[in-house]
């Protein structure tokens, strides 16, 4: 079973039934991450250099030059650099945020001999936009990223280098840690998990033990 089963219960996450109020029984204060605003680009970053840490081929060693075949980015979590942030005189609530959102992604390859491989890297690009901005607290805002990136041409230029073209998704978010007031259910019932089962064995099973003769 899982929360999505056929086993549902009023303890388990899902569409709402009937009346939302009935089952309603506090208020709580979670510990969460409140965005406070977000935005997403979409766009192509044509002949971007993007350095393979040599620690990083597989298989080891490769002999240059590498022929280019693709890459995409690996789902790892995107970090940011050289954030500035500069609030407008004329809109408090507002900022002008320029960042640097590092992606990171595996290149692949064949190298001199034909020997297929790949490496990881990081493609970075630049974001300069206007989004909204709390005010100043104790505890401080952050601006997170997300970035997916998958190429559509490169080449190796040497010095574990290639230059890359690429289709490339940035979420921006201005996020910060709080302690927020929610309506609750209660706590969530949590169901057994089903174990999976090709259904080879029950069909064997299920064989006689001695072989019979038909009547």
């Amino acid at each position: 079973m899982s929360f999505f089963s056929n086993n549902r219960t009023d303890r388990g996450p899902g569409p709402i039934v009937g009346n939302p109020m009935n089952g309603l029984c506090e208020k709580v204060c979670i510990l969460t991450k409140k965005v406070f605003d977000s935005c997403i680009n979409q766009f192509q970053a044509q002949g971007v250099n993007v350095t393979v840490d040599p620690s990083t081929y597989n298989p080891e060693n490769p002999t240059f030059p590498l022929t280019f075949v693709g890459c995409q980015s690996t789902g790892e979590q995107a970090t940011t650099s050289n954030l500035t942030i500069t609030r407008f005189d004329d809109r408090p609530n507002f900022a002008r945020v320029s960042v640097d959102v590092n992606i990171p992604i595996t290149i692949t390859y064949t190298d001199a001999n034909g020997v297929a491989g790949s490496g990881s890297g990081v493609l970075t690009v630049s974001e300069d936009v206007v989004m909204s901005i709390p005010q100043a607290s104790i505890i401080p805002f952050t601006v997170e990223a997300f970035g997916a990136a998958i190429c559509s041409d490169g080449e190796y230029i040497g010095d574990n280098t290639f230059q890359i073209t690429t289709c490339t998704t940035v979420i921006l978010r201005i996020v910060a840690e709080v302690q927020l007031m929610v309506p609750s259910y209660g706590l969530c019932a949590i169901p057994p998990c089903q174990e999976y089962s090709n259904e080879i064995c029950p069909g064997t099973f299920d064989l006689p033990l001695f072989p019979t003769t038909a009547n």
